[in-house]
């Protein structure tokens, strides 16, 4: 699930908090804990923007 594979990715390879990663790929913070906590998903948009920042392929 994204969700698991954002927490992982956040934490384990850029060692921030929420806020901080949110920051990071430029979306709100709302926005990233409703991905990470598995409320929503995100759009085309927001799976660009991940793929993108993050260089994954996997989104």
């Amino acid at each position: 699930m994204i969700k698991n594979r954002l927490k992982e990715i956040r934490m384990r390879g850029y060692m921030m908090a929420p806020g901080e990663f949110a920051k990071y790929l430029n979306v709100s913070i709302k926005t990233y804990s409703g991905w990470e906590n598995g409320h929503s998903e995100p759009t085309l948009e927001g799976a660009l923007i991940i793929a993108n920042k993050l260089n994954k392929e996997w989104i």
